[in-house]
């Protein structure tokens, strides 16, 4: 779940900065307080004819399914107060940090929610790769931006993952985790390689094809 700010600096969940995507609001939401946020509808994306209820904040979301399964937390940012802000949260569900992972695209970020919450999870997000980019440049900053953020893991896009490169990050201590994995042969190749998580957009097709793994193998384990 990704996590922004509103013009009252409250932790909310919601992916977008435009509100009027999946909203009955417009405009940006670090120009909307709390109070405003909570007034709007959020629509499903595929089908705006759907409710689905309204913004939530950090600890309302953490209150209702923490615990329960594991959490990404991600620190949108660019904020700098963001991490201490999120933090304070965090820290009133220290029992339950084992579940939970924080990620961001920002090094920085990640540093100082480590400051706020000491010996919390951190993970690298790393972006959709520029044109120019060869595989020795997504690896060399792939590995110092994770070493710069003390992260645990990056999590690359399948066109960025090899084998070679799983295993490279790994002997520096490095795990490798995917997002946007959405088709069977990206699922497929990812386990095979073995990247111990992965991020996708379509959470039924992971979970047939999780099945389909497990009963080829009862001894098989995926996280």
């Amino acid at each position: 779940m990704d996590i922004r700010l509103t013009a009252d600096q409250v932790p909310v969940v919601y992916h977008y900065y435009y509100l009027e995507k999946i909203t009955t609001a417009q405009g940006v939401i670090f120009n909307h307080s709390l109070k405003e946020l909570q007034k709007m509808e959020v629509f499903c994306d595929r089908d705006r004819s759907i409710p689905t209820g309204r913004i939530s904040t950090l600890e309302e979301i953490l209150e209702t399914i923490a615990g329960r399964i594991g959490l990404e937390i991600e620190i949108k940012g660019p904020e700098p107060e963001a991490p201490q802000l999120i933090g304070q949260i965090l820290n009133r569900y220290k029992h339950l940090w084992g579940s939970f992972e924080i990620t961001s695209y920002e090094p920085a970020l990640l540093l100082a929610i480590r400051d706020v919450c000491p010996g919390i999870t951190v993970d690298l997000l790393y972006p959709r790769t520029e044109i120019w980019k060869g595989q020795e440049v997504i690896l060399h900053e792939a590995l110092h931006l994770s070493r710069l953020a003390r992260a645990r893991a990056v999590h690359l896009h399948p066109t960025q993952v090899s084998a070679e490169m799983v295993a490279t990050l790994k002997g520096k201590g490095i795990e490798t985790h995917a997002w946007d994995v959405n088709d069977v042969d990206s699922l497929a190749f990812m386990t095979a390689i073995g990247v111990p998580k992965i991020c996708t957009d379509e959470f039924r097709m992971a979970q047939a094809y999780r099945i389909s793994l497990t009963r080829k193998d009862d001894s098989i384990e995926l996280n």
